[in-house]
């Protein structure tokens, strides 16, 4: 079915009003106008990463629960990042915090491979099971912690955070190809900002943080003392 994405179904069963809904009300209001990335959240089933106990959250703004207090990303965050970015055909994709899946089933469908972190093996397990249901098979799902060390089969073209973090580790800046991009969302609540930083050269970078937001914290990643002397 090949509707122009600003024209509503007439026919539309509920839960396909409910995307178009979520894709004109939250995700093109947030500045998302790329349609390629509008284009492919309307097919990518966003319900089927979704906890079954919250399957009616699907397509609403706001974070959704997963297991142990972690959670998905609200889709228009999602959304922005991944037009942020800009990841090419070519490419390949790193993320750290995999969650239910969704985040790296968006990169996976515009990347060439994404290799994806998650700390939690249990949640890496229900991820890996949503991208095998998907069809998804450029997605390698590992059980790690994604701020330690550096990860086998890079250096990438793309880095994302599916997560909020203190500060950018080198590490990671480190893991970038020259002239590739990481975002990431860094701060502290209530004022967080997404950083895209660009790698120039072999120690040059550049940073844009273009928009705020406030997302959970990734696991593992340091928190600065508060305390001051």
């Amino acid at each position: 079915m090949n509707l122009p994405l600003n024209t509503p179904f007439d026919h539309a069963s509920p839960i396909d009003q409910a995307r178009f809904n979520m894709i004109e009300q939250q995700i093109r209001p947030w500045d998302v106008l790329d349609n390629d990335v509008l284009d492919l959240l309307a097919v990518l089933r966003r319900e089927d990463f979704v906890p079954q106990e919250h399957k009616a959250l699907a397509f609403v703004d706001m974070e959704i629960p997963l297991p142990h207090g972690r959670t998905m990303l609200a889709p228009k965050v999602e959304a922005r990042l991944l037009q942020d970015l800009v990841v090419k055909k070519h490419e390949s994709v790193l993320e750290i915090g995999t969650g239910s899946g969704y985040m790296a089933a968006l990169l996976a469908s515009r990347a060439a491979r994404v290799v994806t972190l998650e700390i939690d093996p249990e949640i890496a397990a229900q991820a890996r099971a949503n991208l095998q249901r998907a069809g998804i098979a450029n997605v390698e799902v590992r059980v790690a912690d994604g701020s330690q060390g550096t990860v086998a089969g890079g250096p990438f073209d793309v880095i994302l955070l599916s997560g909020s973090v203190a500060q950018v580790p080198q590490s990671l800046l480190a893991q970038l190809k020259v002239g590739g991009r990481l975002a990431a969302i860094v701060g502290s609540e209530p004022m967080m900002r997404v950083h895209i930083v660009t790698r120039t050269g072999e120690s040059q970078y550049t940073t844009a943080e273009p928009w705020d937001t406030v997302a959970p914290r990734l696991a593992g990643f340091p928190e600065p003392s508060r305390f001051r002397f």
